[in-house]
């Protein structure tokens, strides 16, 4: 039985070494105690299992997963799962420490998580995808728990994957527990506000950041590449807030219009026949040409790695905001500062989903649960901070947006690890 794992194709960046650069950047300017510094760079955690799932004929398939704890110095940890047959180690490890600067930027009390298998979810069955999640969740339940780890959904997982995780926990635990994962059905503990958090948080920083630029939003255009979850409730959103949809992607496609898109008919026509793609009225582009569409906003939702070296400089958009975790690299992010493109980095642009899991896990605990005003509101308080605080420090730095976010960020960790001490 050969285990299925993914390797990284010869000039695919890698984002672990991303998320390193990033970093070392970020530390040279903070000054970093080596000591701290080189605690800070590596992952705390890092598992990887192999495991049979029996498949619907009665065959069985060895699949390889993936869990990193980056940092757990101001609380458990935090992050998604992601089933996609391109995950790698490297991957989930610079995930993971994305997810702890995202916190910290947020103000949330964890530190920084991910998980990843090695598999594409659409080409099992529903029954084959439940024996999966549960063989994984079983995997990895020695790291994971209310008090120590808290998985979420991410790229191609849903609530009901977090369902079926929640069940195994609990089920070998004896009783219900809730809290060992967020983003889960509301009849099982999931929280009001959670499906559409990521794109709400993302909708809520794109006024912040026109205001911020003096711009607008009635009359700016916006691409969204990748209109599942956050994507298409990011355009849904903004698009209510006066800014019109001109270009959309999903893994079967990519469509543009001049004239902009109806975001409501779009989603309908995805719903529908499963993608973006022939959308009527518009027409078909490449992702490449999406990336660099007549726009004003440019909205990644999809994976790392989009915005790179080799198309920055062809960006037209002059707002960028990554709903996607890391689809810009380091040496595109200084061709698009270079050219005054602001770049709303996402461990501040896609932090509502996180922040609104961090409320769902507090009303589990406490077994009570808010109303979704108060969700949304709470929501927008939090992210608006975030983001102020993110661009007071570039402005004093006189540093792109995300080294400003990364500043701030990095510097809440390092000073709960100084005053925590190193144990024993």
């Amino acid at each position: 039985m050969a285990v299925e794992t993914a390797v990284v194709s010869p000039g695919i960046e890698d984002p672990w070494l991303n998320a390193q650069a990033q970093f070392d950047t970020a530390a040279d300017l903070l000054d970093l105690e080596p000591g701290i510094r080189a605690f800070l760079r590596e992952p705390q955690r890092q598992l990887i299992v192999n495991f049979p799932v029996k498949m619907d004929d009665g065959t069985i398939r060895m699949v390889e997963g993936y869990r990193v704890q980056h940092n757990l110095i101001r609380g458990p940890s935090k992050g998604g799962i992601r089933y996609h047959q391109q995950v790698t180690l490297g991957e989930v490890k610079a995930l993971a420490m994305w997810m702890t600067w995202k916190c910290a930027v947020a103000g949330l009390p964890f530190g920084g998580a991910k998980g990843g298998v090695v598999i594409d979810p659409k080409r099992l069955s529903q029954a084959e995808l439940e024996r999966l999640t549960r063989r994984y969740a079983a995997e990895i339940s020695v790291l994971i728990g209310p008090e120590r780890d808290i998985p979420a959904p991410d790229v191609n997982t849903t609530p009901q994957v977090m369902a079926w995780i929640m069940d195994t926990v609990s089920m070998a635990s004896g009783y219900s527990v809730p809290a060992v994962v967020t983003g889960k059905p509301l009849s099982v503990g999931g929280s009001l506000g959670r499906n559409a958090a990521t794109g709400r948080g993302c909708a809520v920083v794109a006024l912040e950041a026109c205001a911020r630029m003096g711009r607008d939003p009635h009359g700016m255009t916006v691409a969204v590449q990748g209109f599942g979850n956050a994507g298409s409730v990011t355009a849904a959103l903004m698009a209510a807030d006066g800014f019109t949809l001109r270009a959309a992607s999903d893994s079967g496609g990519a469509i543009y219009s001049e004239a902009g898109l109806d975001v409501h008919a779009v989603t309908d026509h995805k719903t529908r026949t499963g993608s973006v793609a022939a959308f009527p009225g518009s027409k078909p582009i490449t992702n490449a040409e999406l990336l660099e569409a007549p726009v004003d906003v440019l909205v990644p939702a999809a994976l790392e790695n989009q915005l790179t070296a080799s198309n920055a400089g062809r960006v037209k958009a002059s707002l960028i905001l990554e709903a996607a975790n890391g689809p810009t690299t380091p040496d595109a992010d200084e061709i698009l500062y270079r050219r005054g493109i602001v770049v709303v980095p996402d461990i501040v642009a896609n932090a509502g989903g996180v922040t609104v899991s961090y409320f769902e896990w507090v009303q589990d605990l406490q077994s009570f649960f808010w109303e979704e005003t108060e969700i949304n509101e709470r929501l927008r308080a939090m992210m608006i901070r975030a983001f102020n605080e993110s661009w007071q420090r570039s402005k004093d730095l006189a540093v792109p947006l995300r080294l400003g976010a990364y500043t701030v960020a990095i510097q809440r960790v390092a000073e709960a690890t100084l005053a925590r001490g190193i144990y024993p």
